[in-house]
């Protein structure tokens, strides 16, 4: 009985360090050099395949235009990224406190 309970919390203390190194390995991508890789013009998509997903973001739709802003955040940085019909048309870096 007591082996299985090893094997329960040795199972969960896995988990939780794949978590971890998840949501770590995510913010590294959150940085000035992957900022710089990200163009006029790209899809959300695109961006997402360098920045990860958005930290938030919010969309508005009026007539044939559709406008989201995404931002990502990690510690003290700050991408902002303004997309009109899916596309980048700009972006800004912010790095100071949280």
């Amino acid at each position: 009985m007591a082996w299985r309970r090893l094997d329960q919390m040795r199972a969960v203390v896995l988990i939780l360090v794949i978590c971890m190194s998840l949501v770590s390995c995510s913010s590294f991508k959150i940085s000035q050099e992957n900022f710089e890789k990200i163009k006029t013009g790209m899809s959300l998509a695109q961006v997402t395949a360098i920045l990860g997903a958005p930290t938030e973001s919010s969309s508005v739709d009026v007539a044939v235009f559709s406008g989201t802003v995404s931002k990502w955040k990690a510690g003290d940085i700050t991408i902002t990224i303004q997309f009109v019909n899916s596309k980048v048309v700009a972006k800004q870096f912010s790095k100071g406190d949280k």
